[in-house]
């Protein structure tokens, strides 16, 4: 028995036993394994080793034989030990490669009967408005991206602008710091630079505990939002839910005929003015309740019946909880909701939007790093804050939803990317995302 083998002898029995995987692979280095009793190692630990290495060896052998290679052959003529008796036939099934080049079919969901109802946003001039184009939520028969289940639309994403300077995470903030006290500009940057699809202004100086700004001086800036872009846009209050339904219809008055997205309608403030406004002016209505299903089923049934909302001017906003923070939750609300819409439940056939953005509020996202000295690195916060935001996205896209608010440009960009790979059609988009992270630094 040999006591000692260096890695360049081990190298050369590689090569006679003419491994076709390790042609043109050198093993570089070299070091001696004494593998003898008294001082090596223990006779009884080598002889375990022994044996794993062999088992491990015979199963990559069975998988070498699925593929169609004579393994047995290769183990007869390394160990010279002759003709070797011919193994017990595999089962017969089709080999891997037949297999792969099969066509199958799949069987369809047969109580997935109710299609989603699609919501158009933005107005073009045929339809009394000023958007250069529109944009089409909803429609889908399945859940997202089966292949033999088309989805009419893609997803979209709308990037969020302020009416006031905000604190932000320092990797978003680098992104904005010439245009953050301009909403108009911001806008602007969002549609050129960064390729948003839509755009959300929320007047969040509105609020009575920041400057209580009035709903009448909250309207220009949204005037002057839809002067500066052409894309569709949404409309968010301050999340006050005294001062809100009064921003929204100013707000809803002077956008009148550009269809709007209202954002948003929830239970815990007047939602029938906000429905009136959006009724009043031609817009469509944010509903928006807070993870759990039959709320958002009794918000959409008032709207629906009691403020006589058509159906294809709702969207639903079921809550977005972020990665590490209820993201697994959210999921399975969103999802709940997309099964129950297909199923015929038609208090849930609506398209659905995320707040993705607040993945940010999640401190993995923007922190430096652990506040705990035992915890483990958590890498460069320039480049964990947008994953952050796009496993949120990615993950919510999954579950059925339609349209993503965010707020960081390279998250956007990978987000659209996937989801357009998945869906089956990439637009190009000639756009240097590493502009964007250099920013941040």
């Amino acid at each position: 028995m040999t006591k000692k083998m260096k890695l360049s002898q081990l190298g050369d029995i590689l090569q006679d036993l003419d491994v076709e995987s390790l042609e043109g692979v050198t093993i570089e280095g070299d070091i001696e394994l004494n593998i003898s009793g008294g001082g090596g190692l223990n006779p009884a630990l080598a002889y375990a080793l022994g044996n794993e290495i062999s088992q491990i060896s015979l199963h990559m052998a069975n998988i070498g034989r699925m593929l169609g290679f004579p393994a047995e052959q290769l183990f007869a003529s390394a160990f010279g030990l002759g003709e070797m008796p011919q193994p017990e036939a595999l089962p017969t099934s089709p080999r891997i490669q037949e297999l792969l080049a099969s066509k199958f079919e799949v069987s369809k969901v047969d109580n997935w009967k109710n299609p989603i109802q699609e919501v158009t946003l933005g107005a073009t001039s045929g339809d009394g408005g000023s958007r250069k184009s529109t944009v089409t939520i909803g429609g889908e028969n399945a859940l997202p991206y089966y292949f033999d289940a088309e989805m009419p639309h893609r997803n979209y994403v709308t990037m969020d602008v302020f009416d006031m300077p905000i604190g932000m995470a320092k990797a978003v903030k680098g992104n904005y710091e010439d245009v953050i006290n301009d909403p108009a500009e911001w806008a602007k940057k969002v549609v050129r630079d960064f390729n948003a699809d839509m755009v959300t202004i929320h007047l969040i100086s509105t609020d009575p505990l920041i400057s209580d700004t009035p709903a009448k001086e909250a309207a220009k800036v949204v005037e002057d939002v839809l002067q500066a872009v052409d894309v569709p846009i949404v409309i968010g209050g301050s999340g006050n839910p005294e001062k809100d339904p009064e921003v929204l219809e100013k707000a809803a008055e002077v956008a009148e005929g550009e269809r709007v997205l209202l954002a948003s309608a929830s239970l815990n403030l007047d939602y029938e003015r906000i429905a009136k406004a959006a009724m009043d002016y031609g817009h469509n209505v944010l509903s928006w309740t807070q993870l759990e299903i039959n709320a958002q089923k009794e918000l959409n049934r008032k709207l629906m019946k009691q403020c006589n909302v058509p159906r294809d001017r709702i969207v639903m906003d079921p809550t977005t909880a972020a990665l590490g923070y209820g993201l697994d939750y959210a999921y399975t609300n969103m999802e709940r909701i997309r099964l129950a819409g297909l199923m015929g439940d038609d208090e849930l056939t609506f398209p659905m939007s995320s707040g993705t953005t607040n993945a940010w509020g999640a401190r993995e996202a923007w922190m430096v790093s652990s506040p705990l000295k035992q915890d483990s690195d958590w890498g460069p916060r320039e480049y964990r804050g947008p994953i952050w935001e796009i496993v949120t996205g990615l993950a919510l896209s999954l579950a059925g939803n339609d349209m993503f608010m965010m707020m960081h440009p390279t998250s956007v960009q990978v987000l659209k990317e996937i989801t357009q790979t998945l869906y089956g059609s990439i637009e190009s988009e000639e756009i240097d995302i590493t502009n964007w992270i250099g920013a941040e630094v």
